[in-house]
C-alpha cells in the first residue's frame, strides 16, 4: 500500500526504517518543523525527517506543516497515499484530513489501551508502578486514542525500567507490528476490536515536574526518577545548588552501621548516612532513598563514591 508516515521523535524511527524495506511504499513523510535542541540550541530537523533523508534522499517528500489546514491537505493529497501511519506525531487528525486516505489510518500507541491515553504513556506507566504495559496498534479516531485495536503486545515491567530504556524497547517492538498490521489490512485479514476497560489519561510533562518532593514515599520517588530519565530529569537542591538525581534505590528501612539500630524520625530530605554498599541515604516521607548516581549543577555526572569525595559533610544536610 501507499503510505503517508507521520511522526517526529526517535521512538518512531525504527518503524519508518521497517516500512522502507517492506512491501509497502512510503510516498511521503509528515513531521514537525525544525526546532532548537541541545545545549547549543541549534535548529535541527526531527529524527524522523533526518531518517527519511538518509533512507530516500529527495525521492520521498518531507512535509513540515505547523497545522494541517487546507494548504497541508492540498499538498498531501497530491501524494495519493492510501493509508496514514502515525507514531508520536503529536497532532490531532481532523475528518477532512482523514478523508484523504481511502483505507483510513493506524496509530502506534505505547500502552495497553485504554490505559494511559495521551501524550506520555511510557512515563506514566512507570510513575504508576504498573506491572505491565504494551504497544497498541489502533485505528485513528476523532477522539484521541479511542480507536479500535488491531494488534496488541503486552510488556511485563520489572520496576527497574527507565523511560529511556522502555522507549527504546517499544520503538524496536512496534516496527514489525506496524508492517504486520498493514499486511493484514491490505490482504483483508484485519480484525478490529473495541477497547475494553476503564480509560486513564496522561498529559504532557514539563521541566518543573522533575522537582523531588522528599515528603513522598521512597518507592514513589524511585519511580519518578526512572520515569523522568532521560527527560526532564529529577532534581533537588543541595546547599542552594541544583542537584540532579540520576539513579537511586528505594529502601523500606535502613540500619545504621555505627549503632546497628534502625534509623527513624529524620525529617524528609535529610541525608542520614553514606553507605558504602547502598549510596547516599536520604530520608523520605516513607522509607529511604539510596542515591547512587547524581550530578551537581555545572559538574559532570558521577557515582556516589566520587561525589562524596568531592563534597564533604553531607550527613545531616537537608535536601530541599
Amino acid at each position: 500500500m501507499r503510505v503517508l508516515f507521520a511522526g517526529s521523535p526517535d521512538i518512531a524511527v525504527p518503524t519508518l526504517e521497517a516500512l522502507a524495506v517492506s512491501s509497502h511504499v512510503v510516498v511521503a513523510v509528515l513531521t514537525n518543523p525544525p526546532s532548537k535542541v541541545g545545549r547549543g540550541m541549534k535548529v535541527s530537523d526531527t529524527p524522523v525527517a533526518q531518517t527519511a533523508v538518509r533512507l530516500w534522499g529527495d525521492a520521498v517528500p518531507i512535509f513540515r506543516f505547523e497545522t494541517l489546514k487546507a494548504e497541508a491537505r492540498a499538498a498531501l493529497a497530491s501524494c495519493d497515499a492510501e493509508i496514514l501511519v502515525s507514531f508520536a506525531y503529536g497532532h490531532i487528525f481532523g475528518p477532512k484530513f482523514m478523508a484523504l486516505f481511502p483505507k483510513g489510518g493506524i496509530n502506534v500507541h505505547p500502552s495497553l489501551l485504554p490505559r494511559w491515553r495521551g501524550s506520555s504513556p511510557i512515563q506514566h506507566a512507570i510513575l504508576a508502578m504498573d506491572t505491565e504495559t504494551g504497544i497498541s496498534i489502533q485505528t485513528i479516531a476523532p477522539e484521541m486514542d479511542t480507536g479500535e485495536l488491531l494488534l496488541v503486545q503486552r510488556i511485563p515491567l520489572t520496576g527497574k525500567e527507565t523511560a529511556g530504556a522502555l522507549s527504546e524497547y517499544c520503538a524496536r517492538a512496534a516496527a514489525p507490528m506496524v508492517v504486520e498490521a498493514l499486511d493484514r489490512i491490505e490482504e483483508g485479514r484485519a480484525r478490529f476490536q473495541p477497547q475494553r476497560g476503564e480509560p486513564s489519561y496522561c498529559g504532557k510533562i514539563s521541566k518543573e515536574d522533575g522537582r523531588i518532593d522528599w515528603a513522598r514515599p521512597s518507592r514513589e520517588l524511585d519511580a519518578k526518577i526512572r520515569a523522568f530519565d532521560p527527560w526532564p530529569g529529577s532534581y533537588t537542591t543541595l546547599r542552594g545548588v541544583r542537584l540532579s538525581i540520576l539513579e537511586a534505590e528505594p529502601l523500606d528501612e535502613f540500619v545504621s552501621t555505627e549503632t546497628g539500630e534502625h534509623v527513624t524520625n529524620s525529617p524528609p530530605g535529610t541525608i542520614i548516612a553514606v553507605s558504602a554498599s547502598k549510596g547516599i541515604v536520604v530520608a523520605t516521607g516513607c522509607g529511604y532513598l539510596a542515591v547512587r548516581r547524581l550530578q551537581l549543577a555545572t559538574r559532570k555526572a558521577v557515582g556516589f563514591r566520587e561525589f562524596v569525595n568531592g563534597v564533604r559533610g553531607l550527613v545531616g544536610t537537608v535536601l530541599s
